[in-house]
Order: C-alpha cells, then structure tokens, then sequence
C-alpha cells in the first residue's frame, strides 16, 4: 500500500452501519504505518467547490483509479487507518491529483491558522 492507492475499507456510515467503501491513501503516518485518508463517494452533490475533487469517467487516470461511477474525493472526510483496516487496493490516482489534494488540504489548514 502506498499513497494515492485507493483501497477498500470498513467505514463508518451516518446511519451507524459499517460498509466498506473506498478510501484514497494520502499520507502513510510515521511510526505505526496507519494511513490519513480522504473518503470517496458517488453522491457527486456532497462535492463542494475548492476542496473536494470530482473523478469522472472523462479523467485520464480515472480507469486506474478502479472506481465503478463518477465519484467526489472528499476533502473534509478524513480518517485515519490502521493498515490491518484496508481490505485491499482497487486502484490508483495520478501523482498530480494527489498532489493536488495534498496541497489543497496544507493551505487550507494553514490559512484557518493565519
């Protein structure tokens, strides 16, 4: 498992159920090889502008990614993973989308601070 894999994994629902539902690896966290991650949905009406990230059929990198519908990488919806809790990778992202997120999430935490 490395960054900007996405994998399967067990996640808590707002009903209190647990599915496993895909998840983009974003940093691996030094020390007990849990990862940080963003959550992924098909409910493209969750997207919000300047955080989150659509990834829709039309992207290059969206038939690596291994998701099966247009889905939103959701900049807000972070947890973090022991890698005991990931079922498996599906795919990837680009280096650059990854990136992207990355940086978009740093300024955004920096700018709340300033």
């Amino acid at each position: 498992m490395k960054e900007g894999n996405v994998v399967l994994s067990p996640i808590p629902q707002a009903d209190g159920n647990i599915k496993n539902r895909p998840v983009l690896l974003m940093r691996e966290l030094p020390a007990y090889n849990d990862f940080l991650v963003y959550g992924i949905s098909s409910q493209i009406q969750q997207y919000l502008k300047e955080y989150d990230e659509i990834i829709t059929k039309d992207h290059p990198d969206f038939i690596e990614s291994g998701l099966l519908s247009d889905s939103v990488i959701r900049l807000f919806f972070l947890a973090v993973l022991p890698q005991k809790k990931i079922l498996g990778s599906i795919g990837k992202i680009s280096k650059e989308r990854l990136e992207r997120l990355q940086k978009r999430l740093s300024d955004y935490l920096i700018a709340q601070n300033q």
